[in-house]
């Protein structure tokens, strides 16, 4: 992937792990643009971050969550075993509340959703770099309580019972992707594919392939399932 030379020290260089390009285009012209913040490589899945982490010395590594191979939580994971000390923070379509106590479990040093205002990326960075952790305010107290030790804080949700991989799985079921197809994105077999969705049927008591369509689809909606499995609340 492309990657750029430290014209200036003084600004913080930021790696961008995103698989669609023209979102990378679209971050890298904004993040130039600030005086304190330089882009100084680009990636479009883990296997390619852990790699430009390792050549280009960023200083930060601003991250997607649904990417192709291992995904976002397991790059990030990757990164905290061999760069301790490298922050991350994730920027994403994925509603906070299921998200964030993962990805900060996880190792990031904050969680972002790409329908925030843009003003608040940049000023979100420069929070991670002053030792931050950047949520939204409706987030901040269940993450205190995760952080203080009360690990079941966000056990409320039914998702919650699933596995980092298995939460994934669902996201992709509800964006209409054929066991096919998630098995190539997240190159692992069909035979892995059925044996997670089978578990992510047990854990949320699912009874048949079609129900676990339907729940994942409006789960993926903003005001999907609420409370116990099969209260459905899909926008028409």
């Amino acid at each position: 992937m492309q990657t750029f030379s430290n014209f200036e020290t003084e600004r913080r260089r930021i790696l961008l792990v995103d698989d669609h390009p023209f979102m990378r285009m679209g971050l890298a012209q904004y993040i130039n643009a600030q005086p304190d913040m330089m882009v100084c490589a680009e990636a479009a899945d883990p296997r390619e971050a852990m790699h430009m982490v390792e050549h280009n010395k960023p200083d930060l590594v601003l991250s997607d969550l649904n990417l192709p191979g291992k995904g976002g939580l397991e790059l990030i994971k990757d990164i905290r075993a061999m760069y301790a000390k490298l922050p991350i923070l994730v920027l994403s379509m994925h509603d906070e509340p299921h998200y964030a106590p993962r990805v900060l479990r996880a190792g990031a040093r904050g969680y972002l959703m790409k329908s925030e205002p843009v003003a608040r990326l940049a000023n979100g960075i420069r929070d991670v770099f002053k030792g931050r952790v950047v949520v939204s305010e409706r987030m901040s107290s269940l993450i205190l309580e995760i952080f203080a030790g009360k690990n079941g804080a966000d056990n409320s949700l039914p998702e919650a019972r699933l596995s980092d991989r298995e939460l994934e799985i669902l996201a992709l079921v509800g964006s209409a992707q054929s066991t096919r197809s998630i098995g190539e994105r997240l190159s692992i077999s069909m035979k892995t594919v059925e044996a997670h969705r089978s578990n992510i049927k047990q854990k949320l008591g699912i009874a048949s392939s079609q129900e676990l369509v339907r729940y994942a689809i409006c789960w993926a909606q903003e005001g999907g399932y609420h409370g116990e499995t099969g209260n459905l609340a899909c926008s028409a």
